[in-house]
Parts: structure tokens; C-alpha cells; sequence
């Protein structure tokens, strides 16, 4: 194991059903896989508890909390206070996922929006990194990053990036993050790919998503942040780099975006 590449899923959800009961298998897995960090995401605040203790059992695991887009419209809608109370956690070392889906609840525009812009506060506010959730929504979500960016810069990652070549340029001009994730080794995503070809090496990050969008071989059945290899495998083709090589940039990457988490120590 020692003689495989450390890599780092940037974005997973262990507190979801589907690992209910092999956390232990699944974190092990993982660390065969080479992946021996992995962030998992709260997206409705009154489940914190539950993710906080994930993180805090399990070394490799940190965590981030918001209201997810597509849930914004039936949750309290977070506030400032609430996100920098939860930010002093040792291993919270993000805020999201956050951001704007229209494709299935563009009902919520106007919720959606305004919840956004508290976690880009928080964001602001604490200085760790936005996680951002964008799906057909792509010119309000540009034009809201770069509003929220002229009144104080945040730093951010554009989470499981499948949207446009324009939103990407908008978010790499702010000196965000894309994150690479299964749907990048899609054998129809060519277009994403030629996307992410385009970004600066060093502002690419990759996940999993799990336990959605399993990449191939694994593709239609359940993702695990062991599959998050999977991915960076079809990324360092992507640049045109040895996987090694790929994996450290990522982790350099990650390190210099999720600062935190890269100070993190165990307790001894």
C-alpha cells in the first residue's frame, strides 16, 4: 500500500444509508485505494450531529455542513452565527454544500439565492472554502460569485464540475477550484474533459460524490471514496501526466485549498 499514490476525496457523504453499519470497510477500502483523506458533506444542518461524529471516530474523515440548494426551500434557512459556531470544530474545514439547482427545484430561485449568499458570508467570514453545488443555473451562479467576490474575497471549489465552459472560466478568473468526479470518466464526457484540460493544473481537485455517480468499471451501482482512483486515474490523462505525479498535485492542491484540514493533527 505504501507504494500507491495518496489522493484525497474531496467530497463524499458517509452519514447517507448506503453505508450505514461499513464505515470501517469503507474507509479501509479507501486506504488500499491510496485514499487516505476524505471529506464528507452535511447538506441539511440538523443532521450535523450525526456527520460531526463521523469525523470525529474516524481520522481520515473530515467534515463541512450546509443546506444543500435543492433542500433550501424546506429547511430554516441558515444563518451567519449558526456556520461560524460550527466552523470552530477542529475537523469542519468547509462550508457547503451550498449553490443554486434549477434543474429540478427551480421553484425555489429566490431561497436558494438568498442562502447562497449567507454561506458565501460564512465562507467570507472564516476563511475556509465554499463548496458550491451548480446545475442549469450556470449565469446567475457567475454572476452571484463574482458580486459576493467584489465585496470581499472567499476562496471556493466548484464541486463535481459538469456545467460550462463559461461558468469554468468565471470560477478559475476568481482563483477558484474545479473538482473532478465521475462523471468526468464518463466515456461521453469528452466535452467536460476538454473543459477541465483548459484549468490550471493546480487548481484541480477530485471526489467521488459517493455513494452517486460511480465512475467507470464501477459506473450504475454504488460510488465509495476508494472509486475516487478511479477518477484521478482518467484526470492524469486529462493533463497528460504520470498518475503519481497527477495524485501529488491534487494533494498539493487540496492541501493548499482545505488549509485546515492539511494542519489537522491526530491526537496523539
Amino acid at each position: 500500500m505504501s507504494n500507491v499514490p495518496e489522493i484525497t476525496d474531496s467530497h463524499c457523504h458517509l452519514d447517507f444509508p448506503d453505508f450505514e453499519g461499513q464505515l470501517d470497510q469503507i474507509i479501509a477500502n479507501a486506504a488500499e485505494a491510496g485514499v487516505t483523506r476524505m471529506v464528507t458533506i452535511c447538506t441539511r444542518l440538523r443532521n450535523v450531529p450525526q456527520v460531526r461524529a463521523i469525523a470525529e471516530a474516524h481520522d481520515p474523515v473530515f467534515f463541512t455542513a450546509a443546506t444543500h440548494p435543492m433542500s433550501a426551500a424546506e429547511e430554516p434557512m441558515a444563518t451567519l452565527d449558526e456556520l461560524l459556531t460550527l466552523a470552530q470544530h477542529p475537523k469542519f474545514v468547509g462550508i457547503g454544500e451550498t449553490g443554486l439547482d434549477y434543474h429540478y427545484t427551480a421553484d425555489s430561485v429566490a431561497v436558494q439565492q438568498e442562502s447562497l449568499r449567507v454561506h458565501i458570508a460564512a465562507a467570507r467570514n472564516t476563511g475556509l472554502p465554499l463548496i458550491i453545488h451548480s446545475r442549469d443555473a450556470d449565469d446567475d451562479m457567475a454572476a452571484i460569485l463574482a458580486e459576493e467576490h467584489a465585496k470581499g474575497a472567499f476562496s471556493c471549489v466548484m464541486h463535481c464540475f459538469s456545467s460550462g465552459a463559461e461558468l469554468a472560466k468565471a470560477a478559475l478568473d476568481l482563483g477558484f477550484y474545479l473538482s473532478m468526479s465521475g462523471i468526468a470518466a464518463f466515456p461521453k464526457s469528452q466535452e467536460l474533459r476538454d473543459i477541465f484540460a483548459t484549468a490550471p493544473i493546480d487548481r484541480i481537485l477530485v471526489e467521488t460524490d459517493a455513494p452517486y455517480l460511480a465512475p467507470p468499471p464501477h459506473r450504475g451501482r454504488r460510488n465509495e471514496p476508494a472509486y475516487t482512483a478511479h477518477t484521478a486515474r482518467v484526470g492524469a490523462g486529462v493533463f497528460g501526466m504520470e498518475y503519481a505525479e497527477f495524485a501529488a498535485q491534487t494533494q498539493a492542491n487540496f492541501d493548499t485549498l482545505f488549509a485546515k484540514a492539511a494542519a489537522w493533527k491526530a491526537p496523539i
